[in-house]
C-alpha cells in the first residue's frame, strides 16, 4: 500500500509486527541489564514518542520516563543545527539514564546533546534507538540498544514524520524512488 504525504509517495519498509518484535527484544535486554536498578528513560521528542511508549510498557524493572525535545530536521534533510525546545527537569546526578531515540542518522543531534547530559553527572548513559542509518553517520554514536540498522533512506511512520505528517502510521515507510 502506497501513501502520499505532501509531495512524496511512500511504500512499506518495516511492518508493525517487525517493529513490535524489535521493541520486545530491546525491552528484554534492558530488563536484564538493569535488573535491581531504576533507570531514568529520556525520550527525545517528537519522533520517539511511539517507540518510547511501547518500549516503556514492556519494561518490568522499576523505571521512570521523562521527555526532551531536540530538533535538527526540516523537510527531508538535517538543518545542521540542534535546537532544544523543551528542557529536561529531572535530576540526573548519579542516575542511570537511557536516551530513547527514534532514529540516529548523522549523529549530530546526540553528539550535541550528550555533553549537556554529561554535565549533570549521571551514573551511566546508554542510547536506545529504533533505527540507525550507519552509512549517514558523520558523528559516531555508540548505540547500546538498537532495533534496526537501515540504509540511508528517508522514512516515515511510527513517530517519524515528513514535515509533521506520517507520524501516526503503525509501520515505517520509505520514500518511493
Amino acid at each position: 500500500m502506497k501513501k502520499i504525504i505532501h509531495d512524496k509517495t511512500f511504500v512499506p519498509f518495516l511492518t508493525g509486527k517487525d517493529i513490535q518484535q524489535a521493541v520486545t527484544r530491546i525491552a528484554e535486554q534492558i530488563n536484564m541489564d538493569y535488573k535491581g536498578r531504576s533507570p531514568l528513560c529520556i525520550a527525545i521528542l517528537n519522533g520517539s514518542f511511539m517507540f518510547a511508549s511501547d518500549l516503556f510498557k514492556q519494561l518490568s524493572i522499576d523505571a521512570e520516563i521523562s521527555f526532551i525535545k531536540l530538533a535538527s530536521y526540516k523537510g527531508t534533510s538535517s538543518t545542521g543545527n540542534v535546537v532544544t525546545a523543551i528542557g529536561l527537569e529531572a535530576v540526573l546526578h548519579n542516575r542511570d539514564v537511557i536516551l530513547i531515540e527514534d532514529i540516529v542518522d548523522t549523529g549530530k543531534t546526540l553528539s550535541a546533546f550528550l555533553p549537556q547530559l554529561q554535565d549533570h553527572q549521571p551514573a551511566s548513559i546508554k542510547i536506545c534507538s529504533l533505527l540507525h542509518k550507519k552509512e549517514a553517520t558523520v558523528h559516531p554514536i555508540k548505540i547500546d540498544y538498537l532495533g534496526f540498522e537501515i540504509p540511508n533512506l528517508f522514512v516515515v511512520g511510527y513517530g517519524l514524520d515528513y514535515d509533521g505528517l506520517g507520524r501516526n502510521l503503525d509501520q515505517i515507510m520509505q520514500v518511493e524512488h
